[in-house]
């Protein structure tokens, strides 16, 4: 069994749902994980903005338009009368309840339920369309299995108990259908495995069922050896190791959600990187084995800021890192790059919102100051340094004429990361490129 997991461009459409109908016919007995259809999500994020500030013409306008988006749909999905009755009757009963929302208070339980409607209508209208092409599938309620803890981590048991026991009550389908991103939290309401979470979703169900391979279809072919938006010439990357796509997740790749990759890598499972606007290419694969001693990619994460703490003391006191990550904590602020002298360190975050409360933290023992607009521009490949050479040096040979305001290399074997101003990422990506890859 396959899951294959297609995004919000991909379902976009009536023809691009009838081409992921064909798709999934033609891997054979698969589950089928959905997101919303494209510009959906954004949508009732808008609806649920404007409810919550008690404006409801506002909401009002937004849904409308959604409702023609959809009308729309349905008139190119569907060639028989009973089936754009069914979906027509189905979204009416969505627009409907969502209406109702802006009766009474509007909390956040609210919006989260509003937000779990967009991949129920594609799950539906996907199976209204199966159905009426002769082909029969089992739905598999995300909402009936798929829960989060307290933490906002997956509750792998429980998934694992209710998946399984779905999926026994019909073991001859040769098609299962659920949605991705939705899901319940521990309290048993709705909830979600945030955005890009329907690359999490299918890694999940994958890993509990046991896939040969989880498929994630997209509209590009694949991870490529740099961001084609602002690099010219990219290529597909055809192999990478489980360890560099995390890499490349994390650090700005957007094909791939970070979350995506452990599930897979724990339970030994490819994941395959496809398009859905040329289904013939062979996208990326990724796996717990790769090609050795190369660099596969750059990619750049945008929106970082830089802070360089230096210690009161000519030498780093002894306790100094401990109150430095203490602070980061107790503001739960993830570091991404870090930076050591005998005299201070200097982090990278890219999440500023405690941001006034740690630097007047750390102040009460350090000296601070703070860069903002920064990007991280991280070389992915496999470079242990046992294995490989001249690497680091090329990347950092192609930077000479780019100021570089930090650089990390040791912390992992799969990256060199340097840290520049976001006015010189799209120069930076564009000479790392011509230097590693052509």
């Amino acid at each position: 069994m396959k899951v294959l997991k297609f995004g919000g461009t991909s379902v976009g459409s009536a023809e691009r749902i009838r081409n992921v109908a064909a798709l999934a016919r033609r891997e054979g007995r698969c589950v089928l994980v959905l997101s919303a259809m494209s510009g959906t999500t954004n949508s009732l994020v808008e609806i649920g903005g404007y409810l919550s500030r008690h404006n409801v013409p506002g909401a009002q306008e937004v849904l409308n338009s959604l409702r023609q988006k959809y009308a729309a749909t349905v008139s190119g999905l569907y060639a028989g009368e009973d089936e754009k009755r069914r979906a027509t009757e189905y979204l009416d009963s969505v627009f409907s309840f969502i209406a109702q929302k802006a009766e009474g208070d509007f909390t956040p339980a609210d919006e989260k339920e509003i937000l779990a409607q967009g991949e129920l209508m594609s799950t539906m209208l996907m199976q209204i369309y199966l159905e009426s092409r002769g082909v029969t599938s089992v739905m598999l309620p995300a909402l009936d299995y798929m829960r989060i803890t307290a933490d906002g981590e997956p509750d792998m048991k429980y998934i694992s108990s209710r998946l399984r026991r779905l999926v026994e009550q019909n073991p001859d389908a040769g098609l299962y259908l659920t949605q991705g991103y939705i899901c319940r939290n521990s309290q048993g309401g709705f909830d979600n495995l945030r955005r890009g979470g329907s690359d999490y979703s299918a890694s999940i169900i994958g890993a509990v069922l046991g896939a040969d391979e989880i498929q994630i279809w997209t509209d590009i072919d694949g991870m490529h050896t740099g961001d084609p938006r602002y690099v010219e010439n990219t290529r597909p990357v055809g192999h990478l190791h489980f360890e560099e796509a995390a890499e490349l997740a994390y650090f700005g790749a957007k094909i791939l959600h970070p979350s995506c990759v452990l599930p897979a890598k724990l339970h030994n499972i490819p994941v395959r990187l496809l398009n859905t606007m040329d289904p013939s290419a062979p996208g990326t694969l990724i796996a717990n084995f790769a090609p050795d001693g190369i660099v596969k990619a750059v990619a750049a994460k945008d929106n970082i800021t830089a802070i360089k703490i230096k210690s009161g003391r000519m030498l780093l006191a002894y306790g100094f890192l401990h109150r430095v990550f203490e602070t980061f904590d107790k503001y739960h602020t993830a570091i991404d790059m870090m930076a050591t002298s005998e005299v201070g360190v200097t982090v990278t975050i890219d999440n500023t919102e405690y941001l006034a409360d740690i630097v007047d933290t750390l102040k009460g023992f350090a000296t601070v100051s703070v860069d903002s607009d920064m990007v991280i521009i991280c070389v992915v490949g496999d470079l242990d340094w046992h294995e490989s050479s001249g690497y680091c040096a090329d990347a950092v040979e192609a930077l000479r004429d780019v100021p570089v305001r930090m650089i990390s290399y040791g912390g992992s074997n799969y990256n060199v990361s340097v840290l520049v101003r976001a006015e010189d990422k799209v120069r930076a990506l564009n000479l790392l490129s011509d230097k590693l890859f052509k």
